[in-house]
């Protein structure tokens, strides 16, 4: 026996998306996605989107600004990683720039540090293979999306103070 599930009302999926909204920050194409998995028309979909909008559930730029900060502050990710996500979740260039913007200065270089350090425990960076691993430190600065300039700057810190390194 196939499990058919009935289809949501307009006003049912009204509510389910702004508490889902109401809970946690979201952007317009994470709910649109929901929305479609959900069964809605296009024309229901845009409705939903629209009386979220009108109702402040649903602000692209809160959402760039909240997730950047916590992409920066709780997982280190650097601003082209950041950029790269919001992008993906299909967000305008002005929506974006906001949020980068809303990256505290202090908390970048921070989660750069972290980042940074993090990895340099884990390698030999004035041993027999030092310089290997020292583009590999490197690499993985840059994987995190941290800009060029800034990982050179942290490898060059590291490697001045030994010590940020040490085990203790």
């Amino acid at each position: 026996m196939m499990n058919e599930r009935q289809p949501i009302t307009l006003e049912a999926a009204r509510i389910r998306m702004a508490d889902i909204c109401a809970r946690s920050e979201q952007c317009e194409a994470d709910i649109k996605q929901k929305l479609y998995k959900l069964g809605l028309t296009s024309s229901q979909t845009a409705e939903t989107i629209n009386f979220l909008k009108e109702n402040k559930f649903i602000d692209n730029k809160r959402f760039a600004r909240s997730f950047s900060r916590d992409k920066c502050r709780f997982s280190s990710w650097g601003k082209y990683k950041i950029q790269t996500a919001l992008a993906a979740k299909r967000l305008r260039p002005d929506e974006i720039a906001e949020g980068l913007s809303a990256i505290d200065e202090n908390d970048y270089h921070a989660a750069l540090m972290r980042t940074a350090i993090a990895k340099a425990r884990t390698l030999d960076l004035f041993g027999e293979s030092g310089r290997d691993n020292r583009m590999r430190l490197y690499r993985h600065i840059m994987a995190r999306g941290f800009e060029p300039s800034l990982a050179s700057e942290a490898v060059k810190n590291i490697l001045r103070d030994p010590s940020l390194t040490s085990k203790s």
